[in-house]
C-alpha cells in the first residue's frame, strides 16, 4: 500500500473527528460554556495562573504531551506489522486519548483548575486522593528521570556512536530566545507574537546550524544530568510566562515545521509501505494483544496527559471555548505525528535498508526504535534537496527538544503534586511546607535525580523499574477516564464516551500487567514483582473506591 494514501487517509479521519466527535462532546457531553470565568481568569497570579492566547497555550501544551512517547511508542510497535499500530493510533487516538484529555482538562476547568489526583478527594475519598497523588508522583519522577537519563546520554555520546552532541547549541540557545520572547512580549509589550514568532524561529535554525557545524562534546554524562536538574529547577519555579510557555510554543513550531516536511516528503516520495501489514513470529516478542495498547502509549491514549490537561493547561486557558481546540486538538495533532512514525519506519525506511533485518526482533526494535525514525524521516528528507546528514540532525533535534519540554513540564506538574500531597497530611506546618514553590521543585528534582543517576548492579534506578512504567502510566489514564466518568454520572450527564474506554483501558492494561508481574517472578525480578504488585492493588483500591462512591451515589438518589 503506498505510504501517501494511508497518511491523507489518516489526516482527513482526524479531521472529521475534531469536526463532529469533538464538536458534539463540547455541545452535548461536556457542556462547554465560554461565558464561566476560567481558574486563570479568576486566580491570576502571574505565576501559575496565567491566562493565555490559545495559539501559545496550544503550543505549550503540545510540546508537554508530546516528548519521546510518540515517537518511540509506534517505532517499537511496528515490530508487529504497520496495521495493528495504525489502526490503534488512529482509533485510540480519536476515542480514547483526545476523549480523556478533553475529560480531564474540563473537569480542572470547572474545580479551580486542581489536578486530576487533587480532585479525586471531591470525587471519591480522601483515601482515593492519597492513592492517586502517590501513583502520580511514581510516574512522573520515574518518567522525567528516565528522559533526563537519554537527554544526558544523547548529549554526552559522540555522533559516530549514536549521540546527539549536535543537538547542545540549538536546545541551550532555545532557553535564551524563549525567555527573550517572553520578556519582550508579556512585560515589555514592545514586539507582537507575530514578529517574535519569526524572530526567534530564525535564531532557533541560526543555533541549529551551529549546533550541525560544532557539536559540543567533553562533558560526561553526570554533569550532563547535573545540568539539566538544575535547569529544570528553575523552570519549575519561575513564571510560566517567562520560560515554559515560550519555550514550548516555539519548539511546536519546529515539531510542525518536521512535520509538514515529513507529510511534504511522503508527497514527492510517496514509498510503498514494505513491511508486512502483521507480523506476529517475532523473536522475544510480547503478545500483540494486549500489549500493542501499552507499547504504542502516547501516540493513542497516556495518563500523563491527564497531568498536564489539568495540571499546566487548565490553569492558562483564557476562555472555556478554547478547550476542544487545545485538548482534543492537541492529541489528534499527537496522533499525526505516530503516523507520520510509523510511515518513516515502515515505508522510507524499507525502502533504503532490509525492514525484516532491521525489525529482527523485539530487542533490536526497542534498542533502534529513535533511530529507525531519526534514519527514516532523513531518507523522506532528502526527497526535499535536504542533506541526509542534515536531516538526520534536524530531526534529532526535534526529538531532543521535545524530550526536554516534557522534562521541564513534567518537573512542574511534579512540584504541583508535592504540593497537593502537603494537603493530604492534615498538618499545617507540612502543608505550608510542601506548598512552598522552592522546597516542593526541590523535591520534584531530588526524585527525578534519584531515578537518573542512582545505580544498582550496573544499571540505573530508573532503567530497570521503566519495565513498569508503560502499563503504570496506562492504568493513570484509565484513573482519569474513571474520575471523568463518575463526574459525569453524579452531574446528569452521558458518560458512555469516557466509561466504554475507561472499561477497556483497565481491561487490557490490568491484562497486560498482570502478564508483567508474572514474568517478573519467573525471571525472580523480586523489585519489579514487588512494585508491580503494590501497583495493581492500589490502582484495584481506587477502583474499589469508586464502586463505594456509585454506591453512596445511587443510595442518595432513591432516597430523594
Amino acid at each position: 500500500m503506498n505510504s501517501l494514501f494511508i497518511a491523507f487517509l489518516s489526516i482527513f479521519i482526524f479531521i472529521l473527528a475534531y469536526r463532529f466527535y469533538g464538536g458534539w462532546l463540547e455541545k452535548k457531553v461536556f457542556g462547554i460554556d465560554p461565558s464561566r470565568t476560567t481558574p486563570a481568569q479568576e486566580l491570576k497570579d502571574g505565576i501559575d495562573f496565567v491566562p493565555t492566547r490559545k495559539e501559545i497555550l496550544f503550543g505549550h501544551h503540545f510540546a508537554s504531551i508530546a516528548g519521546l512517547g510518540p515517537i518511540v511508542g509506534p517505532a517499537i510497535a511496528v515490530v508487529w506489522g504497520w496495521l495493528p499500530a495504525l489502526l490503534w493510533v488512529v482509533l485510540g487516538g480519536i476515542f480514547f486519548g483526545a476523549v480523556h484529555d478533553f475529560a480531564t482538562n474540563f473537569l480542572s476547568l470547572r474545580h479551580k483548575a486542581e489536578s486530576i489526583g487533587g480532585l479525586t478527594e471531591k470525587i471519591l475519598s480522601r483515601r482515593a486522593r492519597v492513592l492517586f497523588l502517590l501513583i502520580i508522583f511514581f510516574v512522573v519522577s520515574l518518567a522525567m528521570g528516565v528522559f533526563a537519563h537519554w537527554v544526558g546520554h544523547l548529549f554526552a555520546t559522540p555522533i559516530e556512536k549514536g549521540g546527539q552532541p549536535d543537538a547542545v547549541i540549538p536546545v541551550i540557545s532555545l532557553i535564551g530566545i524563549a525567555i527573550v520572547i517572553g520578556l519582550l512580549v508579556n512585560r515589555t509589550k514592545k514586539i507582537g507574537l507575530a514578529p517574535a514568532t519569526i524572530i526567534g524561529l530564525i535564531f532557533m535554525f541560526v543555533s541549529l546550524w551551529l549546533g550541525y557545524k560544532h557539536p559540543i562534546s567533553g562533558i560526561s554524562f553526570n554533569n550532563w544530568v547535573y545540568i539539566l536538574l538544575v535547569y529544570t529547577y528553575f523552570a519549575s519555579v519561575l513564571p510560566v510566562w517567562l520560560l515554559l510557555q515560550p519555550r514550548d510554543y516555539i519548539n511546536s513550531y519546529l515539531l510542525f515545521i518536521g512535520l509538514i516536511l515529513l507529510y511534504t516528503g511522503l508527497i514527492v516520495f510517496h514509498p510503498e509501505v514494505k513491511a508486512p501489514a502483521l507480523n506476529l513470529n517475532v523473536e522475544g516478542a510480547p503478545k500483540l494483544i494486549p500489549f500493542i495498547f501499552i507499547v504504542v502509549a502516547c501516540g493513542a491514549i497516556s495518563g500523563f496527559h491527564n497531568l498536564v490537561s489539568s495540571g499546566t493547561t487548565a490553569r492558562q486557558i483564557e476562555s472555556e471555548r478554547d478547550a476542544k481546540f487545545i485538548s482534543y486538538g492537541g492529541m489528534l495533532t499527537e496522533s499525526t505525528l505516530s503516523v507520520g512514525v510509523i510511515l518513516a519506519c515502515t515505508s522510507a525506511l524499507a525502502f533504503k535498508f532490509n525492514w525484516l533485518k532491521e525489525y529482527s526482533s523485539w530487542a533490536n526494535a526497542s534498542k533502534l526504535a529513535l533511530p529507525h525514525f531519526i534514519q527514516g524521516s532523513a531518507i523522506i528528507f532528502s526527497h526535499l534537496g535536504i542533506p541526509e546528514k542534515l536531516g538526520r540532525a534536524l530531526i534529532a533535534l526535534v526529538v531532543v527538544s521535545f524530550a526536554m519540554t516534557t522534562l521541564d513540564t513534567g518537573t512542574r506538574l511534579l512540584r504541583y503534586n508535592i504540593e497537593e500531597l502537603g494537603k493530604s497530611f492534615g498538618s499545617k506546618f507540612v502543608s505550608e511546607f510542601l506548598g512552598n514553590r522552592f522546597v516542593a521543585s526541590l523535591l520534584a528534582v531530588s526524585a527525578i535525580g534519584f531515578f537518573a543517576l542512582l545505580k544498582v548492579k550496573g544499571e540505573t534506578v530508573g532503567s530497570v523499574l521503566w519495565k513498569l512504567f508503560g502499563t503504570t502510566n496506562q492504568m493513570l489514564a484509565g484513573l482519569g477516564l474513571l474520575s471523568a466518568t463518575l463526574y459525569l454520572l453524579f452531574h446528569k450527564k452521558y458518560i458512555l464516551p469516557t466509561a466504554i474506554p475507561m472499561i477497556l483501558v483497565f481491561v487490557f492494561t490490568g491484562w497486560a500487567m498482570l502478564l508483567q508481574i508474572r514474568g517478573f517472578y519467573l525471571h525472580k525480578d523480586t523489585v519489579l514483582f514487588v512494585l508491580g504488585i503494590i501497583i495493581l492493588l492500589m490502582v484495584i483500591w481506587l477502583i474499589m473506591e469508586a464502586i463505594i462512591a456509585i454506591y453512596k451515589w445511587s443510595r442518595f438518589k432513591n432516597s430523594t
